[in-house]
């Protein structure tokens, strides 16, 4: 019988027990190894590593695959789908309408520019081209998506509406 434990990000411990033919009684002894599986850049969620010949032996025969399947966990600030990452960044009225210098944390700690010279509608999405996911055995990357929300003020007052229809006719 096996028995497999995670030792910490990517790292687990499988244990066997087999019959020992020493001890009376059909004991058990128990034995260990730990298995270090590599997650590659660009694996996709559900993707699986198999360790072959390295699973639960069928009765009286040949040991079976061990297997592990990705799971992406989720992320405070970007969305994956596929190779492209997707995120959402708030802006404000004055922003949106002459233009804004920022950047965001990228996965990997890059300051990625996002900012514009020009208007910026609310639910706007723009695409930074190679700035995703990486793709599996490939130099390549997926691209990232930008939705803007737009954060009007609650109330203005009379003399700033009067300002307001005085500049945008």
């Amino acid at each position: 019988m096996r028995s497999i434990t995670s030792s910490g990000p990517g790292m687990f411990q499988q244990m066997t027990e087999q019959v020992c033919e020493q001890c009376p009684n059909v004991k058990y002894e128990r034995e260990g190894y730990f298995v270090t599986v590599d997650i590659e850049k660009g694996m996709q969620d559900g993707q699986e590593v198999v360790f072959y010949e390295d699973g639960e032996p069928i009765i009286d025969g040949e040991a079976g695959d061990l297997k592990f399947r990705i799971r992406t966990a989720p992320h405070d600030q970007f969305r994956r789908e596929g190779n492209d990452l997707h995120t959402t960044i708030t802006i404000t009225l004055v922003q949106a309408l002459v233009g804004f210098e920022k950047t965001i944390k990228h996965l990997d700690d890059r300051l990625v520019d996002i900012g514009t010279k020009g208007i910026t509608k609310p639910k706007e999405v723009r695409k930074f081209k190679g700035e995703g996911m990486p793709l599996h055995f490939s130099t390549k990357k997926g691209d990232l998506y930008v939705q803007f929300e737009v954060l009007f003020p609650t109330s203005l007052t009379e003399d700033q509406k009067t300002q307001i229809k005085a500049v945008l006719g």
